[in-house]
Protein backbone atom coordinates (compact mmCIF):
# COMPACT_ATOMS: atom_id res chain seq x y z
CA UNK A 1 0.00 0.00 0.00
CA UNK A 2 1.21 3.48 -0.79
CA UNK A 3 1.47 5.47 2.43
CA UNK A 4 0.01 8.98 2.19
CA UNK A 5 -0.05 9.81 5.90
CA UNK A 6 2.65 12.43 5.46
CA UNK A 7 0.71 14.09 2.67
CA UNK A 8 -2.32 14.56 4.86
CA UNK A 9 -0.60 15.33 8.15
CA UNK A 10 1.66 18.01 6.66
CA UNK A 11 -1.20 19.77 4.91
CA UNK A 12 -2.23 23.33 5.68
CA UNK A 13 -5.42 23.63 7.74
CA UNK A 14 -8.28 25.86 6.65
CA UNK A 15 -10.96 26.26 9.32
CA UNK A 16 -14.61 26.80 8.42
CA UNK A 17 -17.10 26.88 11.31
CA UNK A 18 -17.31 23.35 12.73
CA UNK A 19 -15.36 21.77 9.89
CA UNK A 20 -11.65 21.54 9.22
CA UNK A 21 -10.54 21.04 5.63
CA UNK A 22 -7.14 19.45 5.16
CA UNK A 23 -5.59 20.03 1.75
CA UNK A 24 -2.11 19.40 0.39
CA UNK A 25 -0.37 22.53 -0.84
CA UNK A 26 -0.13 22.66 -4.64
CA UNK A 27 2.13 25.07 -6.44
CA UNK A 28 0.64 27.08 -9.30
CA UNK A 29 3.56 25.95 -11.48
CA UNK A 30 2.85 22.24 -11.00
CA UNK A 31 1.54 20.32 -13.99
CA UNK A 32 -1.30 17.94 -13.03
CA UNK A 33 -0.59 14.27 -13.62
CA UNK A 34 -2.72 12.69 -16.35
CA UNK A 35 -5.60 10.69 -14.91
CA UNK A 36 -5.67 6.94 -15.39
CA UNK A 37 -8.51 5.96 -17.69
CA UNK A 38 -10.37 3.08 -16.07
CA UNK A 39 -12.00 0.73 -18.60
CA UNK A 40 -15.04 -1.36 -17.83
CA UNK A 41 -14.21 -4.53 -15.90
CA UNK A 42 -13.67 -7.69 -17.97
CA UNK A 43 -16.67 -9.87 -18.69
CA UNK A 44 -16.01 -13.46 -17.73
CA UNK A 45 -17.27 -16.84 -18.89
CA UNK A 46 -18.65 -17.64 -15.44
CA UNK A 47 -21.93 -17.55 -13.53
CA UNK A 48 -20.75 -15.12 -10.87
CA UNK A 49 -17.59 -13.30 -9.88
CA UNK A 50 -16.12 -10.57 -7.71
CA UNK A 51 -12.79 -8.76 -7.28
CA UNK A 52 -12.05 -7.18 -3.88
CA UNK A 53 -9.12 -5.47 -2.22
CA UNK A 54 -8.15 -7.48 0.87
CA UNK A 55 -7.20 -4.46 3.01
CA UNK A 56 -9.85 -1.86 2.22
CA UNK A 57 -12.66 -4.23 1.24
CA UNK A 58 -13.26 -2.14 -1.90
CA UNK A 59 -15.05 -4.10 -4.64
CA UNK A 60 -13.40 -3.38 -8.00
CA UNK A 61 -15.51 -5.63 -10.24
CA UNK A 62 -18.50 -7.90 -9.80
CA UNK A 63 -21.22 -9.76 -11.61
CA UNK A 64 -24.18 -11.38 -9.83
CA UNK A 65 -21.95 -11.44 -6.75
CA UNK A 66 -24.92 -12.03 -4.40
CA UNK A 67 -26.46 -14.91 -6.36
CA UNK A 68 -26.86 -18.00 -4.21
CA UNK A 69 -24.95 -20.83 -5.85
CA UNK A 70 -23.62 -24.25 -4.81
CA UNK A 71 -20.08 -23.54 -3.59
CA UNK A 72 -18.68 -27.08 -3.92
CA UNK A 73 -15.34 -27.36 -2.13
CA UNK A 74 -15.10 -23.61 -1.62
CA UNK A 75 -17.09 -24.63 1.46
CA UNK A 76 -13.84 -25.89 2.94
CA UNK A 77 -12.65 -22.29 3.31
CA UNK A 78 -15.16 -21.96 6.15
CA UNK A 79 -14.13 -25.34 7.54
CA UNK A 80 -10.47 -24.30 7.53
CA UNK A 81 -11.33 -20.87 8.96
CA UNK A 82 -13.02 -22.47 11.97
CA UNK A 83 -10.05 -24.78 12.53
CA UNK A 84 -7.72 -21.77 12.39
CA UNK A 85 -9.97 -19.87 14.80
CA UNK A 86 -9.85 -22.68 17.35
CA UNK A 87 -6.06 -22.87 16.99
CA UNK A 88 -5.83 -19.12 17.60
CA UNK A 89 -8.04 -19.40 20.68
CA UNK A 90 -5.88 -22.20 22.05
CA UNK A 91 -8.74 -24.70 22.34
CA UNK A 92 -6.84 -27.07 20.03
CA UNK A 93 -3.20 -27.41 18.99
CA UNK A 94 -1.53 -28.38 15.73
CA UNK A 95 -0.11 -31.56 17.27
CA UNK A 96 -3.43 -32.70 18.77
CA UNK A 97 -4.36 -36.17 17.52
CA UNK A 98 -7.75 -36.71 15.87
CA UNK A 99 -9.33 -40.15 15.73
CA UNK A 100 -10.61 -41.04 12.26
CA UNK A 101 -14.15 -42.45 12.27
CA UNK A 102 -15.63 -44.83 9.75
CA UNK A 103 -17.98 -42.05 8.61
CA UNK A 104 -15.05 -39.78 7.80
CA UNK A 105 -13.24 -42.60 6.01
CA UNK A 106 -16.32 -43.50 3.94
CA UNK A 107 -17.04 -39.92 2.79
CA UNK A 108 -16.92 -39.84 -1.01
CA UNK A 109 -15.25 -37.38 -3.35
CA UNK A 110 -11.72 -36.05 -3.00
CA UNK A 111 -9.71 -37.64 -0.20
CA UNK A 112 -6.62 -37.23 1.91
CA UNK A 113 -6.69 -41.04 2.34
CA UNK A 114 -6.84 -41.38 6.11
CA UNK A 115 -7.75 -44.79 7.50
CA UNK A 116 -10.35 -45.84 10.08
CA UNK A 117 -8.91 -45.72 13.58
CA UNK A 118 -5.88 -43.64 12.58
CA UNK A 119 -4.72 -40.90 14.93
CA UNK A 120 -3.93 -37.92 12.68
CA UNK A 121 -2.51 -34.56 13.77
CA UNK A 122 -4.68 -31.45 13.37
CA UNK A 123 -1.84 -29.91 11.33
CA UNK A 124 -1.99 -32.75 8.79
CA UNK A 125 -5.77 -32.59 8.56
CA UNK A 126 -5.66 -28.82 8.00
CA UNK A 127 -3.21 -29.36 5.15
CA UNK A 128 -5.45 -32.10 3.78
CA UNK A 129 -8.50 -29.81 3.83
CA UNK A 130 -6.79 -26.86 2.16
CA UNK A 131 -4.32 -28.38 -0.31
CA UNK A 132 -5.94 -31.63 -1.52
CA UNK A 133 -9.55 -30.77 -0.58
CA UNK A 134 -9.97 -33.92 1.50
CA UNK A 135 -13.60 -34.62 2.33
CA UNK A 136 -12.44 -37.26 4.80
CA UNK A 137 -10.22 -34.71 6.56
CA UNK A 138 -13.08 -32.18 6.66
CA UNK A 139 -15.50 -34.63 8.28
CA UNK A 140 -12.84 -35.75 10.76
CA UNK A 141 -12.23 -32.15 11.88
CA UNK A 142 -15.97 -31.45 12.07
CA UNK A 143 -16.38 -34.43 14.36
CA UNK A 144 -13.38 -33.40 16.44
CA UNK A 145 -14.52 -29.78 16.91
CA UNK A 146 -18.29 -30.18 17.18
CA UNK A 147 -19.11 -33.89 17.51
CA UNK A 148 -20.49 -34.30 14.00
CA UNK A 149 -21.27 -32.69 10.66
CA UNK A 150 -24.67 -31.28 11.65
CA UNK A 151 -23.51 -29.38 14.76
CA UNK A 152 -20.40 -28.23 12.88
CA UNK A 153 -22.62 -26.88 10.08
CA UNK A 154 -24.53 -24.96 12.74
CA UNK A 155 -21.24 -23.39 13.83
CA UNK A 156 -20.41 -22.58 10.22
CA UNK A 157 -23.71 -20.74 9.80
CA UNK A 158 -23.33 -18.82 13.05
CA UNK A 159 -19.91 -17.58 12.00
CA UNK A 160 -21.14 -16.84 8.48
CA UNK A 161 -23.74 -14.52 10.06
CA UNK A 162 -21.07 -12.94 12.27
CA UNK A 163 -18.88 -12.20 9.24
CA UNK A 164 -21.76 -10.65 7.27
CA UNK A 165 -22.16 -13.52 4.81
CA UNK A 166 -25.80 -12.82 4.01
CA UNK A 167 -26.23 -15.31 1.17
CA UNK A 168 -24.68 -18.44 2.64
CA UNK A 169 -26.04 -21.53 4.31
CA UNK A 170 -23.93 -24.60 5.00
CA UNK A 171 -25.20 -28.13 5.58
CA UNK A 172 -21.83 -29.89 5.74
CA UNK A 173 -18.10 -29.14 6.02
CA UNK A 174 -17.20 -30.60 2.61
CA UNK A 175 -19.28 -28.86 -0.04
CA UNK A 176 -20.90 -32.08 -1.23
CA UNK A 177 -24.30 -31.16 -2.73
CA UNK A 178 -27.12 -30.39 -0.32
CA UNK A 179 -30.63 -29.12 -0.95
CA UNK A 180 -30.06 -26.01 1.18
CA UNK A 181 -26.28 -25.69 0.85
CA UNK A 182 -25.28 -22.47 -0.92
CA UNK A 183 -23.06 -19.40 -0.86
CA UNK A 184 -22.20 -16.43 -3.09
CA UNK A 185 -19.13 -14.87 -4.64
CA UNK A 186 -19.33 -11.85 -2.32
CA UNK A 187 -19.64 -14.06 0.77
CA UNK A 188 -16.64 -16.12 -0.28
CA UNK A 189 -14.62 -12.93 -0.77
CA UNK A 190 -15.62 -11.70 2.70
CA UNK A 191 -14.62 -15.03 4.22
CA UNK A 192 -11.30 -14.96 2.39
CA UNK A 193 -10.63 -11.44 3.64
CA UNK A 194 -10.95 -12.77 7.19
CA UNK A 195 -8.78 -15.82 6.47
CA UNK A 196 -6.02 -13.54 5.16
CA UNK A 197 -6.26 -10.87 7.85
CA UNK A 198 -7.41 -12.70 10.98
CA UNK A 199 -5.03 -15.66 11.01
CA UNK A 200 -2.03 -14.80 8.82
CA UNK A 201 0.16 -17.32 10.64
CA UNK A 202 -1.73 -20.14 8.88
CA UNK A 203 -2.10 -18.49 5.49
CA UNK A 204 1.10 -19.94 3.97
CA UNK A 205 -0.62 -23.35 3.75
CA UNK A 206 -2.87 -22.07 0.95
CA UNK A 207 0.14 -21.52 -1.33
CA UNK A 208 1.61 -25.02 -0.98
CA UNK A 209 1.57 -26.87 -4.29
CA UNK A 210 1.61 -30.43 -2.99
CA UNK A 211 0.78 -32.45 0.10
CA UNK A 212 1.98 -35.95 0.94
CA UNK A 213 0.28 -38.15 3.52
CA UNK A 214 0.64 -41.88 4.03
CA UNK A 215 3.03 -42.09 1.12
CA UNK A 216 0.48 -40.56 -1.29
CA UNK A 217 1.38 -37.22 -2.91
CA UNK A 218 -1.35 -35.04 -4.37
CA UNK A 219 -1.08 -31.63 -6.09
CA UNK A 220 -2.95 -28.45 -5.27
CA UNK A 221 -5.55 -27.96 -8.03
CA UNK A 222 -5.06 -24.18 -8.18
CA UNK A 223 -3.13 -23.86 -11.45
CA UNK A 224 -2.31 -20.21 -10.80
CA UNK A 225 0.14 -21.22 -8.08
CA UNK A 226 2.40 -22.43 -10.91
CA UNK A 227 1.65 -19.66 -13.41
CA UNK A 228 1.69 -16.47 -11.35
CA UNK A 229 4.26 -16.05 -8.58
CA UNK A 230 2.13 -13.37 -6.92
CA UNK A 231 -0.79 -15.79 -6.38
CA UNK A 232 -0.57 -17.50 -2.98
CA UNK A 233 -3.99 -19.15 -2.48
CA UNK A 234 -6.65 -20.21 -1.90
CA UNK A 235 -9.14 -22.92 -2.93
CA UNK A 236 -10.69 -24.70 -5.89
CA UNK A 237 -14.08 -26.36 -6.09
CA UNK A 238 -16.05 -28.54 -8.45
CA UNK A 239 -19.29 -30.47 -8.57
CA UNK A 240 -21.57 -31.05 -11.54
CA UNK A 241 -24.05 -28.60 -9.96
CA UNK A 242 -21.50 -25.88 -9.14
CA UNK A 243 -19.22 -26.11 -12.14
CA UNK A 244 -15.57 -25.16 -11.75
CA UNK A 245 -14.94 -22.52 -9.06
CA UNK A 246 -11.83 -20.77 -7.77
CA UNK A 247 -11.08 -18.37 -4.92
CA UNK A 248 -7.65 -16.79 -5.37
CA UNK A 249 -5.56 -14.11 -3.76
CA UNK A 250 -2.47 -12.36 -5.06
CA UNK A 251 -0.12 -9.74 -3.65
CA UNK A 252 1.93 -7.31 -5.72
CA UNK A 253 4.03 -4.77 -3.87
CA UNK A 254 1.82 -3.86 -0.89
CA UNK A 255 -1.52 -4.47 -2.60
CA UNK A 256 -3.45 -7.72 -2.09
CA UNK A 257 -6.49 -8.64 -4.18
CA UNK A 258 -9.06 -11.38 -3.70
CA UNK A 259 -10.94 -12.86 -6.64
CA UNK A 260 -13.85 -15.31 -6.66
CA UNK A 261 -15.02 -17.01 -9.85
CA UNK A 262 -17.95 -19.44 -9.72
CA UNK A 263 -19.56 -21.59 -12.37
CA UNK A 264 -16.99 -21.86 -15.17
CA UNK A 265 -16.81 -24.78 -17.62
CA UNK A 266 -13.36 -26.22 -16.91
CA UNK A 267 -10.26 -26.13 -14.72
CA UNK A 268 -8.50 -24.09 -17.38
CA UNK A 269 -11.40 -21.62 -17.68
CA UNK A 270 -11.51 -20.88 -13.95
CA UNK A 271 -7.76 -20.16 -13.98
CA UNK A 272 -7.91 -17.93 -17.07
CA UNK A 273 -10.95 -15.97 -15.92
CA UNK A 274 -9.39 -15.41 -12.50
CA UNK A 275 -6.21 -14.13 -14.14
CA UNK A 276 -8.26 -11.58 -16.10
CA UNK A 277 -9.76 -10.20 -12.90
CA UNK A 278 -6.45 -9.98 -11.05
CA UNK A 279 -4.69 -8.32 -14.00
CA UNK A 280 -7.46 -5.72 -14.25
CA UNK A 281 -7.28 -4.86 -10.55
CA UNK A 282 -3.51 -4.52 -10.34
CA UNK A 283 -3.27 -2.56 -13.59
CA UNK A 284 -5.79 0.15 -12.84
CA UNK A 285 -6.01 0.50 -9.03
CA UNK A 286 -3.77 1.05 -6.03
CA UNK A 287 -4.32 0.72 -2.29
CA UNK A 288 -3.14 3.54 -0.05
CA UNK A 289 -2.78 3.85 3.70
CA UNK A 290 -4.00 7.35 4.52
CA UNK A 291 -3.90 7.31 8.32
CA UNK A 292 -2.63 4.87 10.89
CA UNK A 293 -4.77 3.76 13.79
CA UNK A 294 -4.65 6.38 16.54
CA UNK A 295 -3.41 9.15 14.24
CA UNK A 296 -4.15 12.58 15.76
CA UNK A 297 -5.96 14.66 13.14
CA UNK A 298 -7.05 17.67 15.23
CA UNK A 299 -7.04 19.11 18.76
CA UNK A 300 -10.35 21.00 19.04
CA UNK A 301 -11.56 23.03 22.03
CA UNK A 302 -13.44 21.13 24.69
CA UNK A 303 -15.61 23.01 27.18
CA UNK A 304 -15.92 22.35 30.89
CA UNK A 305 -13.04 19.92 31.04
CA UNK A 306 -9.92 19.56 33.12
CA UNK A 307 -8.01 20.31 29.89
CA UNK A 308 -8.90 22.79 27.14
CA UNK A 309 -8.20 20.67 24.07
CA UNK A 310 -8.73 17.02 23.18
CA UNK A 311 -6.85 14.93 20.66
CA UNK A 312 -9.20 13.45 18.07
CA UNK A 313 -8.55 11.06 15.21
CA UNK A 314 -9.35 7.58 13.91
CA UNK A 315 -9.50 4.42 16.01
CA UNK A 316 -8.64 2.16 13.09
CA UNK A 317 -6.37 2.51 10.09
CA UNK A 318 -7.85 4.33 7.09
CA UNK A 319 -7.00 2.36 3.94
CA UNK A 320 -8.53 3.05 0.54
CA UNK A 321 -8.36 1.51 -2.92
CA UNK A 322 -8.55 4.12 -5.67
CA UNK A 323 -7.77 4.57 -9.37
CA UNK A 324 -4.05 4.83 -10.03
CA UNK A 325 -2.27 8.19 -10.38
CA UNK A 326 -5.02 10.29 -8.84
CA UNK A 327 -3.68 10.79 -5.32
CA UNK A 328 -3.00 14.47 -6.06
CA UNK A 329 -6.79 14.94 -6.12
CA UNK A 330 -7.29 13.61 -2.59
CA UNK A 331 -8.52 15.95 0.13
CA UNK A 332 -9.52 15.19 3.71
CA UNK A 333 -12.28 17.08 5.51
CA UNK A 334 -12.84 16.87 9.26
CA UNK A 335 -16.43 17.61 10.22
CA UNK A 336 -16.24 18.16 13.97
CA UNK A 337 -19.24 18.47 16.26
CA UNK A 338 -19.97 22.16 16.82
CA UNK A 339 -19.19 22.16 20.54
CA UNK A 340 -17.46 19.44 22.54
CA UNK A 341 -18.46 19.23 26.18
CA UNK A 342 -16.68 17.34 28.96
CA UNK A 343 -16.67 14.64 30.08
CA UNK A 344 -15.35 12.68 27.09
CA UNK A 345 -14.06 9.12 27.01
CA UNK A 346 -11.66 7.44 24.61
CA UNK A 347 -13.69 6.27 21.61
CA UNK A 348 -16.52 8.81 21.94
CA UNK A 349 -17.62 9.98 18.50
CA UNK A 350 -16.85 13.65 17.91
CA UNK A 351 -17.39 14.02 14.17
CA UNK A 352 -16.59 12.48 10.80
CA UNK A 353 -13.64 12.29 8.44
CA UNK A 354 -14.47 12.61 4.73
CA UNK A 355 -12.02 11.69 1.98
CA UNK A 356 -12.70 13.57 -1.26
CA UNK A 357 -11.38 12.85 -4.74
CA UNK A 358 -12.24 15.86 -6.80
CA UNK A 359 -15.91 16.56 -6.17
CA UNK A 360 -16.72 13.04 -4.97
CA UNK A 361 -16.69 11.70 -1.42
CA UNK A 362 -14.85 8.38 -1.75
CA UNK A 363 -14.64 7.46 1.92
CA UNK A 364 -15.98 8.37 5.34
CA UNK A 365 -14.88 7.37 8.85
CA UNK A 366 -15.83 8.30 12.39
CA UNK A 367 -13.69 10.75 14.31
CA UNK A 368 -13.28 9.79 17.94
CA UNK A 369 -11.70 11.15 21.10
CA UNK A 370 -8.26 9.62 21.58
CA UNK A 371 -8.03 10.53 25.26
CA UNK A 372 -10.27 10.95 28.29
CA UNK A 373 -11.35 14.42 29.36
CA UNK A 374 -12.70 14.70 32.90
CA UNK A 375 -15.01 17.46 34.06
CA UNK A 376 -13.13 20.46 35.39
CA UNK A 377 -13.66 21.93 38.82
CA UNK A 378 -16.45 24.38 39.65
CA UNK A 379 -14.48 27.52 38.83
CA UNK A 380 -13.07 25.99 35.62
CA UNK A 381 -16.57 25.16 34.39
CA UNK A 382 -17.84 28.62 35.35
CA UNK A 383 -14.97 30.28 33.50
CA UNK A 384 -15.60 28.12 30.43
CA UNK A 385 -19.28 29.11 30.43
CA UNK A 386 -18.27 32.77 30.30
CA UNK A 387 -15.71 32.12 27.57
CA UNK A 388 -18.21 30.11 25.54
CA UNK A 389 -20.81 32.90 25.82
CA UNK A 390 -18.45 35.52 24.44
CA UNK A 391 -17.09 33.12 21.82
CA UNK A 392 -20.59 32.44 20.51
CA UNK A 393 -21.43 36.15 20.67
CA UNK A 394 -18.40 37.08 18.59
CA UNK A 395 -19.09 34.24 16.18
CA UNK A 396 -22.68 35.33 15.63
CA UNK A 397 -21.56 38.94 15.15
CA UNK A 398 -18.93 38.07 12.55
CA UNK A 399 -21.40 35.78 10.72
Amino acid sequence: MKVLSALFSSARLCVFAAAIVVAPAVSAQETPQPQTIIPAPPQLAASSWILMDADSGKVLAQHDADERLPPASLTKLMTAYLVERELDRGSIALDDQVSISEKAWRTGGSKMFVEVGDQVAVEDLLHGIIIVSGNDASVAMAEHLAGGEAPFADLMNQHAARLGMENSNFENPTGLPGENHYSSARDMALLTQHIVNDYPEHYAIYSEREFTFGGISQPNRNRLLWRDPTVDGLKTGWTSEAGYCLVSSAKRDDMRLISVVMGTDSEEARAQETQKLLSYGFRFFETMSLYERGAVLATPRVWGGDINEVRVGVDEAVTMTLPRNRNDELRARLNLNAELQAPLSVGDEVGTLEIHMGDDVVGERQLVALEDVEEGGFFKQLLDQVRRFFSNLISNFTD
